[in-house]
């Protein structure tokens, strides 16, 4: 059985940083497509990067967290993490990490939201100015 698992939520204030972790079970990312999204309150869920295996150098990020967002390999196994830095109130969202057996964001590309199979709870992030 696959769970995900994230974690790291929270507040901060504008310019400040935070980091989100999402750990696997039942499931590896080496070799298929991880992903982060976020659903603010009215707005549809929208995808906020993507990374195939452990190639962060390659990853795709949506224009508006390019720079500022990093998707990358955690330290703990079979983990992925986002690092958010210099965050603005317009981050305010549940964020969601999410799975797919799909080499399709190799390369940098974002899969279709129907890709992913698998989905974690959500995690709720807070930027207040």
């Amino acid at each position: 059985q696959v769970q995900l698992v994230e974690s790291g939520g929270g507040s901060a204030q504008a310019g400040e940083s935070l980091t989100l972790s999402c750990a696997a079970s039942g499931f590896t990312y080496n070799n298929n497509c991880m992903a982060w999204f976020r659903q603010a309150p009215g707005k549809e869920r929208e995808g906020v990067a993507a990374i195939y295996g452990h190639r962060s150098s390659a990853a795709w990020y949506a224009d508006s967290v390019k720079g500022r967002f990093t998707i990358a390999q955690g330290s703990a196994k079979n983990t992925r993490i986002l690092r958010m830095d210099r965050l603005e109130p317009e981050d305010t969202a549940m964020y969601y990490c999410a799975a797919a057996q799909s080499t399709y964001c190799d390369g940098g590309r974002m899969p279709p939201i129907s890709k992913f199979s698998y989905w974690g709870q959500g995690t709720q992030v807070t930027v207040s100015s």
